[in-house]
């Protein structure tokens, strides 16, 4: 059954205390820490995963959390195409998607890191394989893997569904076993994705005064 991929993200934005960790409890206690410490270690921690494992989240979530204590962080993914000069002011360095990087950005993740590590700032990366694995330049590449090292895991579908769930409830939304069957199998099986499907479901019922049903989900969809 096709998989419908929706490009939409948890509201107000991911944050640790939203992730479900699942067997990624190692990863999650790890970064509450670290992000929680104004003397945060400048040891490196990378995470890698299949796509959906919550890598972004959990980056997008450590610069929620920083940003809460008023501090600043130097963010570099994909799409940032002309990345800036290391800032002095960033307290860690995020990178993410580091598999997808360019020559350019490669470089500039590079100079970050360099930089980072001579002004005691920490670094957060992700991506898709292992470090020994990742086809970038080497320096950059032997750097990623020297620190904490993570392993996220793609959380099971009883998982997802308790999750689903427990987020229906804290609603006071139910959600029935038919409705549930049709969210997993025909639409991303990111979390982040899913929860925030359930959102706009729950608007959507409130709206037009009907309980979610597999022909609302549809009469939502067409009417978006």
């Amino acid at each position: 059954m096709k998989q419908i991929a929706l490009d939409i993200g948890l509201a107000p934005g991911p944050t640790l205390s939203s992730y479900f960790a699942g067997s990624n409890e190692p990863a999650l206690k790890h970064l509450q820490l670290w992000a929680g410490s104004p003397t945060r270690s400048p040891v490196p921690t990378y995470l890698w995963g299949e796509s959906a494992s919550g890598k972004t989240h959990l980056l997008k979530a450590v610069e929620h959390s920083l940003r809460e204590q008023g501090a600043s962080a130097g963010w570099l993914d994909a799409s940032v195409h002309e990345p800036p000069e290391f800032d002095p002011a960033w307290a860690v360095v995020l990178l993410d998607d580091v598999h997808l990087y360019t020559a350019v950005q490669q470089h500039a993740a590079f100079n970050w890191f360099v930089n980072a590590q001579t002004h005691q700032r920490g670094v957060l990366a992700a991506g898709l394989l292992p470090p020994a694995d990742l086809q970038l330049r080497e320096d950059l590449r032997t750097r990623l893997g020297w620190g904490h090292v993570f392993h996220l895991q793609v959380l099971h579908e009883p998982e997802r569904r308790a999750v689903l769930r427990q987020e229906a409830d804290a609603r006071g939304v139910f959600l029935g076993d038919d409705v549930m069957d049709f969210m997993l199998t025909r639409f991303s099986r990111d979390l982040g994705s899913l929860v925030a499907l359930l959102g706009r479901l729950d608007g959507y019922a409130l709206q037009t005064k009907r309980a979610i049903t597999i022909p609302l989900i549809k009469s939502m969809l067409e009417n978006e």
